[in-house]
């Protein structure tokens, strides 16, 4: 019988996609697990990390999402007021994208990395300081960017106040409706992204953590009512080895956050294995054993994404890169050579096949 053109192209066509296909299957990285599950694994990198080969390809081959470690602080893209510099970011956003990859936006709003000149210029009331950095960043990046941390660790009952507000240049400055205006902006800026409010403190088991965990529900209920535009929560995930993780109350949490109809992050995981025991095995299991317990009631919870923060512990710096004995860090999910550790596998376990 002859075949058509067509179909032998077809056939062809069929035959070798289902090598692909199975290799696809067969990909144990943790960014072909995440995707299996329909969630996203990444980690936080910079372009200091991908000039190096051997961490640009296992970040190239084990992250399906990178968001910058530093390229996008203010201090960083606004060194001089009214003059930004996004290249350093750019560059990021590049590699992103010849490699398949998603990217995140980190952070808008936040207390710390700030340029010298900013305390001064908000001290003046000047409330274009706010949106109009805002603005200026989500509208470079419009349309090319998967989620932005658009306020980052504004919540801290410690600091005494009803609303669990953390005392910053912006909170003082301004009031609690600087959260208000800085997603507000954002939306206007590009209304199709996923905005987050980005925090940690939730995830422990301690009598602070449930400080906390109020706090930030609160938060939440309170900004939704008054109709911010916030899609989602950004869980950090960073973690004790050698403290208490409460899956309970975590899963309590977790599925409040999911009844106001808000998505959920994990956005910056790693453990600390901070004065631990000297012996390496025995350390990398409390650090798996951590990532587990936490990461398995997050994708129970239906966790989006899951991000590291880092890849390799070749790049962790001041005050973890020793603890008190003088042992090197082993917080993510390589080592310094970029070998496997417990807890890559307690990751890709928690994804599964």
């Amino acid at each position: 019988m002859k075949i058509s053109r067509r179909d032998f192209v077809a056939q062809l066509g069929i035959a070798s996609a289902l090598p692909n296909a199975a290799f696809a299957q067969a990909d144990d990285s943790l960014r072909a697990r995440a995707q299996r599950r329909g969630i996203l694994y990444g980690c936080a990198t910079g372009n200091y990390q991908l000039r190096q080969p051997d961490f640009a390809s296992a970040c190239a081959r084990e992250a399906g999402i990178i968001v910058p470690e530093y390229e996008l602080k203010r201090h960083i893209v606004e060194p001089v007021r009214g003059h930004y510099d996004f290249s350093a970011a750019d560059a990021l956003l590049a590699f992103a994208n010849a490699h398949g990859m998603r990217f995140r936006g980190h952070p808008l709003v936040w207390h710390k990395s700030n340029p010298p000149w900013l305390a001064d210029a908000v001290a003046t009331r000047d409330e274009k300081l706010l949106a109009q950095y805002i603005q200026a960043v989500v509208g470079h990046y419009k349309g090319r960017v998967h989620s932005w941390d658009v306020v980052n660790e504004a919540i801290w009952p410690q600091d005494g106040r009803a609303d669990n507000l953390r005392r910053t240049l912006w909170l003082d400055t301004f009031g609690p409706s600087y959260i208000d205006a800085a997603f507000h902006a954002a939306h206007d800026a590009d209304p199709n992204a996923m905005l987050v409010y980005n925090d940690w403190g939730c995830e422990g088991g301690e009598t602070w953590n449930d400080a906390f965990r109020a706090a930030t529900l609160s938060f939440l209920e309170s900004a939704l009512k008054r109709r911010v535009p916030i899609d989602a929560l950004g869980l950090q995930g960073h973690l004790g080895a050698f403290k208490p993780i409460d899956q309970k109350k975590l899963r309590k949490f977790l599925e409040a956050v999911k009844t106001m109809g808000l998505r959920i992050l994990i956005t910056e995981h790693d453990v600390d294995d901070h004065g631990g025991p000297s012996d390496i095995d025995a350390r990398d299991r409390a650090v798996a054993d951590a990532s587990r317990r936490f990461l398995d009631v997050a994708c129970e919870a239906g966790v989006i994404a899951i991000l590291t923060w880092g890849l390799s512990d070749r790049y962790i710096q001041a005050p973890y890169e020793h603890d008190t004995w003088g042992w090197n860090a082993r917080m993510l999910p390589l080592d310094a050579q970029m070998q496997r550790k417990p807890m890559r596998q307690a990751i890709a376990d928690t994804l599964g096949d």
